[in-house]
């Protein structure tokens, strides 16, 4: 049966669209599984106005049989085996015959049941229950209350739609009943009308200027946009997050360009872009890379015949483009690195200092790790761009448009004929923002954007600010994914505990807590973010535990062993390895050997053990060396079959406590090898509890 839910709301931004989309579609999928209910076709879309899921669905539940337990046997029935009037009585209230009773066996010992026939309930009624409380949980960064209900949403609900195989699933929210009506375009066709499938749904509201799809809103805005821009030769300067923005902001999408007087052309394009983007959402038009005198807007309407949107979008971009000439040229005038004086002044945390002390720090964090990255070959003009990375903070610019910081930073450099590596290193070290954000370009922007993300993570951690949930308000998980992206992306080895405690350091004693605790806390918040990174390539969470299990003191080295795994656990090697090393783990459950000593063993396969295991040793810690975990890991698989003899051979328990303390020295001997490349332990294999697949 075909399910369709439409929640009709106010205007909401993209990120709570996006997230009560995600987590409605969740939990009603759940609940409906856990229901015993089959789900097919599962489809979600969605607009500014509209949170919208539709499915095939089974009718409902599938009848089963319950078995009802009663009396014990031994109070059910008498010495001769006739029933007691215990025994009647259970029958007489399940309304059964007393001979239709049965013996069952349980945890508490032998009692007489019955098994009943149970309907399984309609769809319907576990749709009506469950989705007011499902949607009247949603959360939201910032939810909203109205009316005189209790009910806390992103914007107001105007509207409730839910129809499963053409009937209306009742239920009510609020005062607002569930129905088959919804209303098309707010401005052009706000008349409501009946739905009674989806593709009625989609059709009517096409035909009434909506367009359910995001992807589809976008298409068109790009095609528009094309149509509009292939007489120029043109193109449209690339902007994703604004596009996905309007495409979520209209249900209609209408493209039009204007155009600003070509005085402008002297600020910089990254200028010019920003002053369009921020408050008009306006995108730049470019030809072989330069700024042309125009602009594309995305308005909610289905034409401008009177030019009315493109007259109002000049007026408006020709007196922010006049703001952003004048703070240009008093920037200039002032001149970029005249203004680092002006960092004492500005307050990086109130327990850490200012600006100009963030930017001493990272002075040395730099040097420091510029000295560890073998590809880092500027280091006096990544001291430049760390001491100036920060100036631009207190330029007129940056104070009218704060996402060009770091952007003009590297432009104010360059106009000062800094070296291109500090104007770029300047410019790229706030990067990435977001997981899908790329990484800096240069080596020396890389190094600089990690000796600032870890310089505020360490300072945010080391004065005792908790991140939980939602509340991140230094942004610390978002930097330290930067901190990890840029690592793996940048190839980056290097001993990461040092560096942290480098960073430590560099804060005197302006940190609270103690040393060995803030490690603690980065360690396990470094390891979050390296897991997600992981998982968001494809690998299971349990080649990720057992790689990072290994430990994290080379985060770059952590992923080649996860990788290497991801790559290697479908061979025919790999469960009887991981199988052996958890039995080796067993064994040495609470046992803490001292060294093995060759000349205590008796037996030729505890011997053989020890020389293969030396061998493999040998063998591996060159390839561990250089990061090769797929060729050393093949290496560790020659293991396998030599403990396998061992533990036939050999009782390792043995009576007498110098052969067995030398046996178990040898088996944490072999186990310490293997933690170099993972902790095998924590592989999951086929019929374990907790299994997922990849």
């Amino acid at each position: 049966m075909e399910f369709l839910l439409e929640i009709n709301v106010e205007e909401m931004p993209l990120a709570h669209v996006r997230s009560a989309l995600t987590d409605m579609s969740e939990r009603i999928r759940k609940e409906l599984l856990a229901a015993r209910i089959a789900v097919e076709g599962w489809r979600s879309f969605s607009t500014t106005r509209r949170l919208i899921l539709t499915a095939d669905l089974s009718a409902g539940q599938p009848d089963r049989d319950e078995l009802v337990t009663g009396p014990p046997k031994a109070a059910a029935y008498a010495a001769d085996g006739s029933p007691t009037p215990a025994a009647l009585g259970f029958a007489r209230s399940k309304g059964v015959d007393v001979s239709e009773l049965q013996v069952v066996k349980t945890e508490k010992g032998e009692y007489v049941g019955v098994r009943k026939a149970v309907k399984g309930r309609r769809t319907a009624d576990v749709l009506s229950k469950a989705l007011p409380v499902i949607i009247a949980s949603l959360s939201f960064p910032k939810p909203m209350r109205w009316g005189t209900g209790s009910l806390r949403f992103s914007r107001p609900i105007r509207g409730l739609l839910c129809l499963l195989g053409g009937e209306i699933v009742p239920f009510s929210l609020e005062g607002l009943v569930s129905g088959n009506r919804t209303t098309g375009h707010k401005l052009h066709a706000p008349e409501p009308f009946e739905i009674r499938s989806f593709e009625d749904y989609r059709g009517g509201l096409a035909g009434r200027h909506v367009t359910i799809d995001p992807e589809e809103r976008k298409a068109s805005i790009l095609s528009q946009m094309s149509a509009l821009l292939a007489p120029l030769k043109a193109e449209m300067y690339p902007d994703s997050a604004l596009l996905d923005k309007l495409a979520n902001d209209v249900e209609s999408p209408f493209v039009v360009m204007g155009s600003f007087p070509e005085a402008f052309l002297d600020l910089p394009l990254e200028v010019l872009s920003t002053a369009m983007r921020e408050g008009q959402k306006l995108f730049s038009v470019v030809k072989g890379g330069k700024q042309l005198p125009l602009f594309l807007g995305v308005a909610d309407v289905t034409a401008d015949a009177r030019g009315f949107i493109r007259a109002g979008h000049e007026r408006v971009l020709k007196a922010r483009l006049a703001d952003a000439r004048f703070f240009w040229e008093q920037d200039l005038k002032t001149g970029f690195q005249k203004c680092a004086p002006r960092l004492k002044q500005v307050l990086f945390q109130e327990k850490l200092g200012s600006y100009d002390d963030k930017a001493r720090r990272l002075e040395k964090l730099t040097a420091y790790l510029c000295g560890k990255v073998e590809s880092c070959r500027k280091a006096p003009e990544l001291k430049q761009a760390a001491s100036l990375c920060k100036v631009d903070l207190v330029t007129d610019m940056v104070r009218e448009f704060p996402a060009l910081q770091g952007t003009m930073g590297g432009l104010y450099a360059k106009t000062e004929g800094l070296s291109q590596p500090v104007a770029r290193a300047i410019a790229e070290h706030y990067l990435p923002a977001g997981a899908d954000d790329p990484s800096p370009s240069s080596i020396e922007g890389a190094i600089l954007s990690l000796a600032d993300k870890i310089d505020s993570i360490v300072g945010v951690v080391g004065v005792g600010v908790q991140t939980s949930g939602s509340s991140d308000p230094f942004g610390l998980r978002r930097n330290a994914q930067g901190v990890c992206k840029i690592i793996l992306d940048k190839k980056i080895s290097l001993p990461f505990t040092r560096l942290l405690e480098k960073s430590i350091s560099f804060y005197g004693d302006k940190l609270k807590l103690p040393k060995a605790e803030i490690l603690d806390r980065l360690r396990e918040f470094f390891a979050g973010r390296l897991r997600y990174l992981l998982e968001k390539e494809g690998i299971r969470y349990d080649l990720i535990h057992a790689a990072l299990g290994a430990g994290l003191d080379d985060p770059y080295y952590a992923a080649l062993r996860a990788r290497a795994l991801d790559t290697l656990k479908d061979g025919p090697q790999f469960e009887p390895l991981i199988l052996m090393a958890k039995r080796v783990n067993n064994i040495l459950a609470g046992q803490n050997p001292p060294s093995v000593n060759p000349a205590h063993f008796v037996e030729k396969a505890e011997r053989e053990l020890y020389s293969t295991s030396g061998i493999i040793l040998e063998n591996v810690s060159p390839m561990i060396a250089k990061g090769d975990f797929v060729q050393a890991q093949k290496v560790v698989f020659r293991l396998q079959p030599v403990l396998n003899v061992f533990f036939e051979k050999v009782m390792v328990m043995a009576e007498e406590t110098k052969l067995r303390k030398n046996r178990l020295a040898l088996l944490a001997a072999i186990r310490k090898t293997m933690l170099r490349i993972a902790d095998y332990a924590q592989v999951v294999v086929e019929g374990e509890k907790g299994n997922r697949s990849a």
